[in-house]
């Protein structure tokens, strides 16, 4: 039978984990470390504020030509949930620290031989109302 057990305190631990060195990679834009978090397939799909990705080349192309996330960066309201040793989300929200925007980032988690990978990521931003 499958396990499914919620949020078993190891494995939110494990996921926690991952999802930290993802975002510090991520501030430090350390391309190796982030091309290593994503499952590396054609299956993987990236959705950005400007850009729709399918696969992880298409990712790692974009990452080698977008604007580095900046070390203002902060996130707000992060939930990691587990289901199961195998599956997990990752929801939060940011601020860039330059505007007011918040964004908000979805990704969905896959533990592998190899450890956890992104499998689908999601990031939006709602824009803030201009100063009148």
């Amino acid at each position: 039978m499958m396990n499914l057990t919620i949020n078993a305190p190891d494995c939110v631990a494990s996921v926690t984990h991952a999802f930290e060195a993802y975002e510090k990679a991520l501030i430090d834009n350390d391309l190796a470390v982030l091309d290593g978090y994503f499952w590396a397939s054609e299956f993987t799909v990236r959705f950005g504020v400007a850009e729709n990705l399918y696969g992880a080349e298409a990712i790692k192309a974009y990452r080698r030509q977008c604007q580095p996330v900046g070390p203002g960066r902060v996130l707000d309201g992060t939930l990691v949930t587990t289901f199961g040793d195998a599956f997990a989300t990752v929801s939060t929200q940011f601020r860039d620290g330059v505007t007011e925007d918040q964004g908000r980032q979805m990704q969905t988690w896959v533990r592998f031989d190899a450890g956890w990978k992104v499998v689908a990521a999601h990031v939006s931003v709602m824009r803030s109302a201009p100063a009148s």
